[in-house]
């Protein structure tokens, strides 16, 4: 299947740790925005959204990385402990997916990415939205080994490609104990953690600009 990403990318990086987990492999596509790559026709025709990542199965086309994290662990996963089937279990995955992308990397884009791409100053408000996040997700961890019930998700895999950015990105994990603990083990458990450190490594190239 394509799989249309930029490696630094979190969400993309998410997506690619579920495919691993699943055992699925992806025909890496690499596109780049810069260069304006996603507004080809082509591309268009395919999402017509215009954003990455991108998956296209065997003529399916899906994007939005938490989206296309539970299609791969439903369709190809074999069980479903990466996504449960249990109504209240999963209810806890997708609560934990929607606050990855609603609160926890939201509020990391708004905070960094117009320092990194607009060079505006540092907004002091989202800077301590942001910190709230990672407080709620501390809360969340209090006495648990993941972050939606009592083995590996989807959910560890998305939240492992955000807090891997804000770590990368500099922000202090050591006040969040729960947090730096999961983050201390889930880098070293996740399927596929070593694509999502490559990755990293290419994220940190914008804070070193």
């Amino acid at each position: 299947m394509d799989f249309y990403y930029l490696p630094g990318s979190a969400p993309c990086r998410a997506v690619q740790m579920t495919a691993a987990a699943v055992g699925v492999e992806l025909n890496l596509k690499l596109t780049n925005l810069m260069a304006g790559e996603h507004m080809k026709p082509e591309f268009l025709k395919i999402n017509p959204q215009h954003c990455i990542p991108t998956l296209v199965d065997n003529g399916f086309a899906l994007w939005e990385s938490r989206a296309i994290c539970t299609y791969l662990a439903e369709k190809y996963g074999k069980d479903d402990k990466l996504y449960p089937r249990d109504a209240q279990k999963r209810a806890v995955v997708n609560q934990r997916l929607y606050f990855d992308m609603g609160t926890l990397y939201q509020r990391f884009a708004d905070y960094y990415y117009p320092q990194i791409f607009a060079k505006q100053p540092a907004n002091a408000e989202n800077e301590q939205k942001m910190k709230d996040a990672v407080g709620f997700l501390n809360t969340f961890l209090d006495g648990q080994k993941y972050v939606a019930g009592d083995s590996l998700t989807v959910a560890d895999l998305t939240i492992l490609a955000t807090i891997s950015t804000y770590d990368v990105a500099g922000f202090d994990l050591s006040k969040y104990p729960h947090v730096a603990a999961w983050y201390e083990n889930i880098r070293k458990e996740a399927p596929g953690a070593a694509i999502n450190q490559a990755g990293i490594e290419e994220f940190k190239k914008y804070f070193e600009k």
